[in-house]
């Protein structure tokens, strides 16, 4: 266990804007941390600065113990991959040609891919189970399909950090949870630090469920309201002061006899 990235008393401003305030977190490797909030609290502006596509006015972002704005950007995509929300492509680009995209940070934009690119592109996919998808024209999967190939480009890209934006949006509940049975796996055999920004506070007791080393952060108005354990944080009253909404946190049990918590919504407050 190593800690990977590190935010210290991070904030930044659009002009006329103040957006993150004071903002501290660690994520290490072999571990997910789940971040949270409504629409418009600051999360996408935090990839951003983490990902240097922004720099704070204030803090520090530190990933592998070094400065992130010290990386050249090909470096830094060598410490980091994303996994977007939505990606549309239009050009008929196979499968296996969109996971190989992953491996710009080695080959450069005009490089040939090596033969070891392409079997650490075949290796991806099969960790996440669409290896049968290899040759197959990116833009007639569904979007469960989507999502798997977009967590295999950014396992080719070898990045010891994954940042994930809302990945089961637009999921059904069945493909939503195999997205995230494949992350438990890969927490279990990979040594990778996700950050995964959710809509669903239940993700961050799932993993919990799962025995994976999981940490939640709850964000409002560019504030880290609450940050610790999912049973710490994705609390009724967290909730109620975050999102506004009446919530009750549900208790039971699966088949193994393990503890299983759940989000059930009521009202808007």
């Amino acid at each position: 266990m190593n800690e990977f990235l590190r935010l210290r008393n991070l904030s930044f401003s659009y002009p006329g804007k103040e957006v993150l305030k004071n903002i501290s977190l660690t994520l290490d490797t072999g571990e997910i941390l789940c971040l949270m909030g409504p629409n418009g609290c600051g999360k996408t502006t935090l990839i951003d600065n983490i990902m240097a596509i922004h720099r704070p006015q204030a803090g520090g972002i530190l990933l592998a113990e070094r400065p992130v704005g010290e990386y050249k950007r090909h470096m830094l995509a060598r410490q980091i991959a994303f996994v977007p929300q939505i990606h549309d492509i239009t050009f008929p680009y196979t499968v296996k040609e969109i996971v190989m995209m992953g491996r710009t940070a080695y080959t450069g934009f005009f490089g040939e891919p090596a033969a070891e690119d392409e079997e650490i592109c075949m290796e991806a996919l099969r960790k996440v189970g669409v290896e049968r998808y290899a040759d197959k024209p990116y833009s007639q999967l569904s979007g469960g399909e989507v999502k798997m190939v977009l967590l295999a480009r950014a396992l080719g890209q070898r990045a010891p950090l994954i940042i994930m934006d809302e990945p089961t949006a637009h999921l059904d509940f069945k493909n939503e949870l195999i997205f995230l049975q494949t992350l438990v796996e890969l927490c279990r055999k990979e040594d990778i630090a996700i950050l995964m920004v959710t809509h669903a506070p239940s993700h961050a007791f799932y993993f919990e469920s799962k025995g994976i080393r999981i940490k939640a952060a709850m964000m409002h108005d560019g504030v880290i309201t609450a940050y610790g354990t999912p049973s710490d944080v994705v609390t009724e009253e967290n909730i109620a002061q975050v999102y506004g909404v009446k919530a009750r946190i549900e208790v039971t049990a699966d088949d193994e006899g393990r503890e299983i918590k759940s989000v059930i919504l009521f009202e808007t407050l």
